[in-house]
């Protein structure tokens, strides 16, 4: 068995025993599919911190986030206090139900590549990736990627008539509960 598939077992399930058991400040990347300009204006961009009307403290725990939905003003900016409350590797990530589904398998490959393990991300693994694939850890501005214990940031306005959600894309977290709604109104 290779050693990528015996860290994917692991880490499957001691996560499942986490899961049975609960019933860096790194914000070390962040990332989304389908980056660029479209993508980022369909979901909104990065906020003006001088904008900012209100701050939502968002924790991650295991398998849900708190609070478990968003209601937003179109076109507001907010500023997201992001902390990891987990025994385990999240990620905070603004997007469409679509781009969540797509950015999951480049999620697996960073674990299957050793750059997310259960409860750290091994930014010696990350550079490895980068330099054998030209691709690991990025810095996208609508995510963040905690370790336990640790919190990040984000600003961002939100667009007009969007169908957004925010989702923890390490493998098996979605699939597990740890995604949300975010409702806009007018």
């Amino acid at each position: 068995m290779s050693c990528s598939k015996v860290l994917s077992a692991v880490f499957g399930a001691t996560f499942s025993l986490a899961l049975i058991s609960s019933g860096m400040a790194l914000a070390a990347g962040s990332h989304v599919a389908g980056h660029g300009m479209m993508q980022e204006m369909k979901i909104g961009q990065p906020g003006d911190p001088a904008k900012v009307s209100r701050t939502i403290e968002i924790t991650m725990y295991d398998n849900y986030y708190e609070p478990e939905s968003l209601e937003i003003k179109e076109g507001e900016t907010v500023r997201f206090i992001i902390r990891n409350a987990g025994e385990f590797v999240h990620e905070f990530n603004i997007a469409t139900a679509a781009m969540h589904e797509a950015h999951r398998p480049e999620m697996m490959m960073m674990m299957e590549h050793g750059v997310l393990e259960p409860d750290r991300i091994n930014l010696e693994a990350a550079k490895a990736m980068q330099a054998s694939m030209g691709h690991g850890m990025h810095d996208e501005p609508n995510s963040v990627l905690l370790e336990p214990g640790k919190s990040g940031e984000i600003v961002w306005t939100f667009p007009e008539h969007a169908d957004l959600e925010f989702a923890c894309n390490v493998p098996g977290h979605y699939e597990t509960g740890m995604h949300g709604k975010v409702k806009l109104s007018h």
